[in-house]
């Protein structure tokens, strides 16, 4: 009885150890691939790969060549740190001699460790220790790279949504970087203030274009953000200008439009920094109108004033906000832009311009090497 007791502690203990042990690299595995934890998962595994990769050449040469040393090299540049790569690298360095070794000098025939080989797993490596080098400078492991860029850019999409409107108000909201990329210079923010009486869109421009300007953007998003609603209207744009002006960046400036529109009478007030003017469809003549207040560049010089122009917005009628992008190229200047852009637009007033703002930059300015953003907002008849 005694003797059956021990033996049931004794697989209980080796149980508890295993399942001790199994937790411990579940976790390792997870804050590894997390970017938290220890690479030592990866370098034991890519150690365990250079002897049967080193086995397999000298077994057959021909068909498993010396050259192939250089994946676990590659592998290892992804995955490991520096410390690690290192240790990686001096094995396969042992590997490569031994196979030397074994299948003899190259001139005897095929299959042999030549200097080329040589060049390969040396290019490989060194190619991957500047990328090691690079990830640990940065803080921000290969394998959350992707993630961050990606929930980065789910940021800006959410940030440049636009809030619901009540009944009798459609908004279109799109926005195309240039050459296809992911990031954009152009960016929209946008909330209804006073209760939901008041809709406040602001559309910026960052100097530059794509990825260069995206981080900033990011930024400025995120901050414009916070300021929307919180001053008054007239406040914002002198507010966001000293905030460019404290980033203190090469490339400092940006454009603004802040719209500020009263969805119960359809007044609205525009203010302008240095953006291209806003247009308006009256719907009782079938006119474009420009709408444009006065006021610099953000980031500029401090002190800056903005000056609002005003407006009303009918049943029927359209309001248009958009980014030099849209109508401004190397072989036309922007009144001739803002004229095809208009005459696009005039295709969609039977339709009540549903689904029109990503035609229109289609229409417009498809190929154009520039961030290009409209703001659509029109009140039904």
């Amino acid at each position: 009885m005694a003797r059956s007791g021990g033996v049931d502690d004794f697989g209980a203990r080796w149980r508890r150890k295993w399942h001790r042990a199994r937790i411990g690299l579940r976790r390792s595995g997870v804050d590894y691939f997390r970017g938290d934890g220890s690479d030592w998962i990866a370098l034991a595994g890519l150690l365990l790969t250079i002897p049967a990769i080193t086995l397999a050449t000298v077994a057959s040469p021909v068909w498993i060549d010396p050259a192939a040393l250089a994946l676990p090299i590659v592998a290892g540049g992804l995955l490991l740190r520096p410390a690690s790569l290192l240790g990686l690298y001096a094995t396969a360095a042992g590997a490569l001699i031994l196979e030397a070794l074994t299948l003899g000098p190259y001139l005897d025939g095929p299959a042999r460790v030549t200097p080329g080989t040589v060049l390969v797993v040396a290019a490989c490596g060194f190619f991957g220790l500047i990328l090691a080098q690079f990830r640990a400078r940065v803080g921000v492991p290969w394998r959350r790279g992707g993630t961050m860029l990606f929930d980065l850019r789910e940021r800006i999409r959410v940030q440049s949504s636009l809030p619901r409107l009540p009944q009798g108000w459609h908004r279109e909201m799109a926005l195309r970087p240039a050459g296809g990329q992911s990031f954009s210079g152009d960016f929209v923010v946008a909330a209804r203030t006073h209760g939901g009486r008041t809709l406040e869109a602001v559309l910026t421009d960052v100097s530059g274009k794509g990825m260069d300007a995206g981080s900033r953007a990011l930024l400025l998003s995120g901050a414009f953000g916070g300021l929307l609603g919180s001053l008054p209207p007239h406040a914002f744009l002198p507010a966001a200008n000293g905030y460019l002006l404290r980033q203190d960046w090469d490339e400092g400036f940006a454009t603004s439009i802040h719209l500020v529109l009263d969805l119960e009478s359809g007044d609205y007030e525009i203010f302008s920094a240095g953006h291209p003017p806003a247009l308006q469809l009256h719907a009782n003549t079938g006119q474009w109108e420009e709408k444009s207040g006065e006021g610099p560049l953000l980031g500029v010089y401090d002190g800056a004033e903005f000056d609002a122009v005003k407006g009303s917005l009918a049943p029927g009628d359209v309001l248009m906000l958009f980014t030099d992008g849209l109508v401004e190229a190397a072989d036309r200047d922007i009144a001739e832009g803002i004229d095809r852009l208009t005459g696009e637009a005039d295709r969609y007033v039977s339709t009540g311009f549903e689904g029109a703002a990503w035609h229109l930059i289609e229409a417009c300015a498809k190929d154009v090497n520039d961030d290009r953003a409209l703001l659509l907002l029109s009140r039904r008849a």
